[in-house]
């Protein structure tokens, strides 16, 4: 849960030489994303990025995280170069000590003196879930996708290495939610250059954003392994959207076999993406954890490939930018929502 006494002492400012338009960071900061995995948070302070904004991760002595703005006040120096003293990180530069409220607690040059409230970091509201650490820059209520089979005792949760991407946020979800490229871009992994057919299927707008339910007879099993599908059985994807950049798979095998995945990339920038994708599975849970690592990184690899080649860099919310087809029916209606929370015609991420 969210510290419902946490404050930010200042808004965060729109960043110099951010990679945003203003419009689009105003929106996009209002909004949770991950920004780490939750095994890489400790009592070493982390430097991390979202939306263009410098950040700050660590864990106080009582194990929780802290996210915060990567600056001390006092001369500007990160305090990702510092280290934690209890529930207190500390600033190389003067030794200034700041609690997980964001106060500072300690000004050694001058001890037993009162400190001024104005020198405090801004600490931002902070979850653990799924495997990841999530944070928002403007935001209030927490807002982060479901994604209830991650504690279910009949699911295994697996948290593949993330990737980075040299490509915007936008370009990777639209991605993840295409049904059309199995055929042509994850031929080493599990797609068929001779079964590319996309059979019709229906987006339906939700309070939370998207549904799609896509069948066909493409199948989810590696290669090599194939002939585990039972003869024309029939392959349901159920796509949920979660915006601005939040997308739940899940793919129905065999016998009721049921694999969940999580696509939530973290904006970095504009043009430069951390994504991070739980998965979770009610089958195979006694196989190598380290060959679902693998496949899932060959996976994401592929996409990669795409996302960092394409042009425009931007994902265009002008539907007259590019050329749909019928096969686009989730990317459009995925556009179309993005442009109505108030993204511009050439959002960036």
């Amino acid at each position: 849960m969210v510290d419902s006494k946490l404050k930010k002492k200042n808004p965060t400012p729109y960043p110099r030489d951010c990679t945003f338009t203003r419009e689009d960071w105003e929106v996009l900061s209002k909004y949770w994303y991950p920004v780490a995995r939750a095994d890489e948070a400790t009592e070493k302070p982390m430097a991390v990025k979202l939306l263009d904004v410098e950040l700050v991760l660590y864990r106080t002595q009582n194990n929780k995280p802290i996210v915060a703005r990567d600056l001390c006040v006092h001369r500007g120096t990160p305090l990702s170069m510092g280290w934690v003293e209890g529930d207190n990180i500390v600033c190389p530069y003067h030794g200034f000590s700041y609690g997980p409220d964001g106060q500072c607690t300690s000004i050694p040059a001058h001890p037993g003196a009162k400190i001024s409230p104005r020198l405090c970091m801004n600490v931002y509201p902070t979850v653990e879930r799924y495997g990841l650490i999530w944070t928002t820059i403007a935001g209030e209520k927490e807002e982060i996708p479901p994604f209830p089979v991650w504690d279910d005792a009949e699911f295994q949760p697996i948290l593949p290495p993330t990737i980075d991407i040299a490509g915007s946020a936008g370009r990777q979800m639209e991605g993840f939610l295409d049904v059309a490229h199995f055929a042509w871009v994850h031929t080493e992994t599990f797609g068929d250059r001779n079964n590319p057919f996309v059979p019709s299927y229906k987006v339906q707008e939700t309070d939370y954003g998207l549904h799609t339910e896509y069948l066909s007879n493409v199948s989810n099993y590696p290669k090599g392994f194939q002939d585990l599908a039972p003869e024309d059985f029939k392959w349901l994807r159920v796509f949920d959207v979660f915006p601005p950049l939040a997308a739940r798979l899940t793919v129905h095998f065999p016998e009721g076999g049921r694999l969940w995945i999580l696509n939530v990339p973290c904006p970095i920038s504009a043009r430069y993406t951390r994504l991070f994708c739980p998965i979770a599975r009610n089958f195979d849970k006694d196989k190598p954890i380290e060959d679902v690592y693998e496949f899932n990184l060959k996976i994401f690899n592929e996409d990669r490939e795409m996302v960092e080649n394409q042009k425009p860099e931007e994902l265009p919310l002008d539907l007259q930018a590019e050329a749909h087809i019928l096969a686009d029916k989730t990317s459009i209606a995925y556009r179309k929502l993005l442009k109505k929370m108030g993204l511009g015609a050439t959002y960036t991420s």
